[in-house]
């Protein structure tokens, strides 16, 4: 009976290796027990922190997924320290210019970067930025010793396309939430008093508005 396609000692070992070769090798990998065993002896090893080892390198699992995992918290905090105050500060002169030319240039911009599919988005950052100005590297690849400054350069494309794409959703929702606020008495009866439009939306409104606002942030940060 053939070797089935899927079979993981079979793919490592190559076509090549011999039946006694193939079986030590299962053994090895525990392949030889029931699925139900094997499933209870990783989630044990999982909930005591050991993933195994990965069956290419040995190396342990979770040293390579914590290099990994540290590269893409990087990349998620330096997206959301441009994005965030850059969102909030889009929403406030929106609400601020509300109807107006920058208001509508505003709004189509962050319509059109929640409609472009992500990945559009990133081949059109790396043929201006890469290719064409030569200004950023195509790919981040990042070593363990990499400087902050060499973090931040490298991923910096990266960075510019999660902001795009998570800008708009926090943007929208600052306007909404600040022009909403704008309606409500104690905002009129500021501006009664000739408090000035600037004045009722960042003294006033902004910090009546921050919950929803927090609320968008944090799941567009999850994202």
């Amino acid at each position: 009976m053939g070797e089935a396609q899927g079979d993981v000692a079979q793919q490592v070992l190559g076509q090549s290796a011999t039946p006694e070769n193939l079986a030590a090798f299962r053994r090895e990998l525990g392949l030889d027990q029931p699925a139900h065993t094997r499933y209870l002896s990783w989630l044990g090893g999982f909930l005591q922190g050991d993933l195994g080892n990965s069956l290419i390198s040995g190396i342990p699992i979770k040293d390579l997924i914590s290099e990994r995992m540290y590269n893409t918290f990087f990349l998620a905090g330096f997206a959301a320290f441009i994005s965030v105050p850059l969102a909030v500060l889009l929403g406030v002169i929106a609400a601020l210019y509300r109807d107006s030319f920058v208001d509508r240039s505003i709004n189509v911009a962050t319509l059109t970067a929640i409609s472009v599919p992500e990945f559009f988005v990133g081949y059109i950052l790396v043929w201006l930025f890469a290719v064409e100005l030569g200004l950023f590297p195509s790919i981040a690849n990042l070593s363990e010793d990499a400087s902050l400054g060499d973090r931040i350069y490298r991923t910096f494309l990266p960075a510019l396309m999660l902001t795009l794409i998570v800008t708009a959703h926090m943007m929208r929702m600052t306007r909404a939430s600040l022009i909403n606020l704008l309606a409500l008495p104690f905002i009129e009866m500021a501006q009664l008093k000739g408090a000035s439009q600037r004045r009722l939306i960042v003294i006033h409104a902004l910090p009546n508005a921050i919950a929803p606002i927090v609320t968008v942030i944090a799941i567009n940060l999850a994202y």
